[in-house]
């Protein structure tokens, strides 16, 4: 059901024809997104990740880089609805799994919010993988791309 949600508000959003500057996108992702074992702590400074390649961390923040792109991590619901209400988000890109992008996408109306749902090989909230190519994506649907 969930699922169903998260596709119904992406077509809904894409019919909306939603454009905006990099500036305003946010591109929002969960905590645990980073390696487990991962010694460095980015959940408040993005820019300490090292970019090894062990989790999908360096890949996202490149996509930052490249599209010069507003990027937090939250560490759950309370926090990622803090970010998307700061008045320069007109849009944004979640990563989240379904449960997380469902409230989510309910709290944060009426601002658009394409979603993409995180994979679990290790179980709920640990050493979590996105693909990255549907983020960016969904990136450059919003930029108007």
């Amino acid at each position: 059901m969930r699922r169903l949600l998260i596709r119904l508000s992406n077509a809904l959003t894409r019919r909306r024809r939603v454009r905006v500057p990099a500036r305003n996108l946010l591109l929002l992702v969960p905590h645990c997104l980073q390696n487990s074992g991962c010694q460095q702590n980015v959940s408040r400074d993005l820019d300490r990740c090292r970019r090894c390649g062990q989790c999908d961390m360096a890949a996202l923040l490149a996509l930052r880089d490249r599209y010069g792109l507003l990027c937090h991590m939250a560490g759950g619901g309370r926090e990622a609805l803090h970010y998307v209400e700061q008045p320069e988000v007109r849009a944004v890109v979640a990563v989240a799994c379904e449960k997380e992008l469902v409230d989510g996408i309910r709290a944060s109306f009426p601002k658009p919010v394409l979603a993409v749902a995180n994979q679990r090989p290790h179980g709920p909230c640990r050493d979590t993988r996105v693909d990255v190519a549907a983020v960016e994506a969904a990136v450059r649907e919003l930029l108007g791309e």
